[in-house]
């Protein structure tokens, strides 16, 4: 704290630059996803365009060294913000642990062990080697510097692989689950081996800056065992561990809880020399076969979308924008980016070849092992807080992360098209066979999902949630393994041809068992009955809804003759005043609303409406037929006063708000005939809107 500065006046800005941080990163991710990129990365550089380096400097009133000032110390932030950034770190390596596949890591572990073992020596080697090539002052191999470089260049980012596995419907081959466990082990891994690092590290600097082979192979017994230790007694006592924290009743209770034991265990491990990092791993990968796993991934949610991407900004704000575009750090940069993207595709790719793969299968091996991301930076964070690390080399580490996860995917998805299959031998993997659902809506589409991933954990499948942003899952079970893509109302499910027949069963049943739950529904409750109650003239009547009626959209003759005709032409009037962007897909929404169950409502009133994507905005079109229609109405009378109100499908709005406003605004007698005899739009639209 600065001479003169109080607790009040520090908290104060504290919260002023984390509310700033929320908006940046979320404008940031939205940003980068529209043009395909990992949100990540986005977070990442709104951090570097708010942090002390750019915008976040500069001086304004009542703040006169800017919002993000840089630090003393070389984290460049404040030790209040960066202290969030070091619990957000914790909480994601606790959800990085509960969403492993232990699973999939067991039952793979030979060819997925081999081939993340080589990946890490390969890239831990030659990053070592790079920085003692590139560094003038490098003091050898065991350089700290060194060390840590070698140590960032073993990093994998697996979801961005799984999403691209997806796409190409490869998710299920040979290369595909090759990749995703030889990932889980590149985690541990290179978790223990950074906990090795740090070790030797805090030996060279406590000592003479030179250590024996006994002292490092201590090091590493120390750290592989306390790892080993805690994970095996994790996964020993889990279930009792759940079972205290399900006695806490509450899933919120019980999920914060286990967080805060991920805390506690972060915090032993770095009283003994081990990073934070890799006590919330553990604990997540202990907790991650019990019956509360999913549970708390879902309770922790809110916390992990508030605390994740304020890490990433943070990171971002370490970077100093004139060292990270100085020559020297581009070089060096473009250098370690070069050795790390070959050590993956060799330490892999290599080691596939003697696991029975060709050449075609093991360039996808290490193709897909090669994009960096959240451990990556993680780690880094730790070099620079700990000083192992100067800003040049974290603008290196920055520009290696940036540059591997924007590679990957064109690299993966290049070796993937490339015809013939990864293996020497056939295997069941090569006989993929892919199954297409075409819902009618998405909220269709969720529940049949949503149903099948709960029939199959019933059924004892492993399912993990690759990536719920984007709606890919994986279920696995002995040797059959399953892709599950949600996209809008379209889901595709992959898997070997052998194995077809249980997945069309599966969805058939899921079908069959919400059919049946929707005709109890229907059956329990008579959605014509309660339609006669919905006009009601005590409901709320808001402003800022009733003035959506405009005149514009109004029509006080309709031409039509039926109730196709007449919806047809409110439709046109919208689109002819530009409130839709898709005429026809508007038409078919309504349409398809008005067969589920009549909009005509009583005392000559009909209310179609619909959600749809060809509506950018809610929009409401008026229209009138005074000798009225057959609108199939709750009271049997032709209706004559029609309102049609569409909104879009994904963004939230007030749909059902608007229909019950208008609906108390007609249940006047008064008011809905003086609405059927006004000749002009202008009138039909005050009497509406309340003006």
């Amino acid at each position: 704290m600065e001479s003169g500065e109080s607790v009040t006046e520090l908290m104060v800005v504290l919260v002023f630059q984390i509310g700033i941080i929320i908006f940046a990163v979320r404008l940031g991710g939205r940003l980068v996803r529209k043009l395909g990129i990992p949100s990540v990365l986005g977070e990442l550089l709104a951090g570097v365009v708010i942090g002390p380096y750019a915008l976040g400097g500069i001086g304004f009133p009542g703040f006169p060294q800017g919002l993000f000032p840089a630090a003393a110390s070389s984290m460049a932030v404040s030790p209040e913000l960066y202290a969030f950034a070091t619990v957000a770190s914790i909480i994601l390596l606790f959800a990085s642990g509960l969403e492993t596949d232990l699973t999939l890591f067991l039952r793979y572990s030979i060819a997925g062990g081999v081939i993340g073992i080589g990946g890490v020596i390969f890239s831990f080697v030659l990053g070592d080697l790079c920085g003692v090539f590139l560094l003038k002052d490098a003091a050898g191999f065991m350089d700290p510097r060194c060390l840590f470089l070698g140590i960032l260049s073993t990093a994998t980012s697996v979801g961005i692989t799984a999403r691209i596995l997806s796409d190409q419907k490869k998710m299920d081959s040979p290369e595909g689950v090759t990749i995703l466990a030889a990932a889980v082990f590149d985690d541990v891994l290179g978790i223990i081996m950074l906990a090795v690092v740090l070790g030797i590290v805090t030996l060279i600097r406590g000592g003479t800056g030179s250590i024996s082979a006994s002292a490092i192979l201590g090091i590493a017994a120390r750290a592989f065992g306390m790892w080993l230790g805690f994970t095996a007694l994790g996964l020993i006592f889990s279930k009792k561990l759940a079972a205290f924290l399900k006695t806490f009743k509450h899933s919120f209770d019980f999920s914060v809880l286990a967080l805060g034991i991920a805390l506690l265990i972060s915090g032993l491990f770095e009283k003994q020399g081990l990073a934070m990092i890799i006590g919330a791993y553990v604990t997540g990968l202990s907790l991650s076969k019990t019956d509360i796993a999913a549970v708390i991934q879902e309770r922790i949610r809110g916390l992990y979308e508030f605390f994740v991407p304020l890490f990433f900004a943070v990171m971002g704000m370490m970077v100093n924008l004139r060292e990270i575009f100085s020559a020297p750090v581009l070089i060096f940069g473009g250098i370690y980016t070069a050795v790390a993207v070959a050590a993956k595709v060799v330490g892999c790719g290599g080691p596939a070849l003697l696991l029975g793969f060709n050449g075609r299968g093991s360039l996808r091996i290490g193709t897909g092992m090669v994009p960096r991301g959240e451990v990556a930076l993680i780690i880094a964070g730790i070099g620079l807080a700990s000083g192992i690390l100067n800003p040049q080399l974290f603008g290196v580490i920055i520009i290696m992360t940036f540059v591997t996860t924007l590679a990957a995917p064109p690299l993966l998805s290049a070796a993937l098209k490339i015809p013939g299959p990864g293996t020497r031998k056939p295997v069941k993997g090569d006989d993929a066979a892919t199954a297409v659902w075409e819902f009618v809506t998405d909220e269709i589409a969720d529940l049949v999902v949503d149903n099948l991933l709960k029939d199959l954990k019933a059924e004892g499948f492993y399912v993990q949630m690759m990536n719920i942003d984007e709606g890919l899952s994986q279920a696995r079970k002995d040797d059959i393994a399953l892709s599950i893509t949600e996209e809008e109302s379209k889901v595709t499910i992959e898997t070997s041809r052998v194995d077809m027949p249980f997945v069309k069963t599966a969805v058939y049943e899921v079908i069959l068992g919400l059919s049946d739950m929707i005709q109890r529904l229907k059956d329990s409750a008579d959605p014509q009955a309660m339609k006669k109650d919905l006009l009601d003239k005590t409901g709320r009547t808001p402003e800022e809804l009733l003035s959506l009626v405009i005149p514009e959209c109004i029509e006080p003759d309709l031409k039509g003759r039926t109730k196709e005709e007449v919806i047809t032409e409110m439709v046109d009037l919208l689109a002819f005043r530009g409130k839709l962007t898709n005429r026809d897909e508007v038409l078919k929404d309504v349409f398809q609303r008005e067969a589920s169950m009549s909009t005509g409502m009583q005392h000559g009133i009909a209310l179609p409406h619909a959600k749809s994507d060809g509506a950018p905005d809610l929009a409401v079109a008026v229209g009138i037929k005074k000798e009225g229609i057959d609108f199939e109405s709750a009271d049997g009378e032709k209706s004559r006063l029609f309102i049609l109100v569409v909104s879009p499908r994904k963004t939230s709005g007030p749909h059902i708000q608007f229909l019950a406003a208008i609906g108390a605004v007609l249940k006047n007698d008064e008011t809905r005939q003086q609405v059927i005899d006004a000749g002009s739009k202008e009138k039909i639209a005050s009497l509406l809107n309340g003006s």
